[in-house]
């Protein structure tokens, strides 16, 4: 399946929503066909993730230290990640994940909005229509 255009999320909590543009990548089109779905959000750090229900292999270009808002999905735990700054294993201010993530995107925005995001509250990502 090849899209001409980038895939389009929105991604809602109850204090805020962002949107994030994801390239063609074989990871976003697994996530795609999931969407829409409602998760839990989990903070570790300033990085925000949830479960997905999807589960892909780690990609070719899968990284660790990511800038902040990209949009990564952690293949050890099925989830999307939004790192928006330091997390507990990060050197200085380096977004560091858990472990090497696909990446997927960015985020539109600013990611600190992310700050609003609490442990446990329901996270809702549907795609856009673009």
């Amino acid at each position: 399946m090849q899209t001409p255009t980038p895939l389009r999320l929105r991604i809602s909590w109850p204090a805020g929503h962002l949107t994030a543009s994801l390239d063609g990548t074989p990871t976003s089109h697994a996530l795609a066909t999931a969407l829409p779905f409602v998760s839990t959000a989990r903070t570790w750090g300033e990085e925000v993730y949830f479960d997905t229900g999807v589960s892909v292999s780690r990609e070719t270009g899968a990284r660790e230290v990511v800038e902040p808002g990209t949009v990564a999905f952690w293949t050890d735990g099925d989830a999307l990640a939004l790192p928006y700054g330091p997390t507990p294993i990060s050197q200085g201010d380096e977004c560091r994940l858990a472990s090497p993530c696909n990446v997927l995107g960015r985020l539109d925005g600013d990611p600190g909005v992310l700050a609003t995001v609490r442990d446990g509250d329901p996270v809702r990502v549907e795609l856009l229509d673009v």
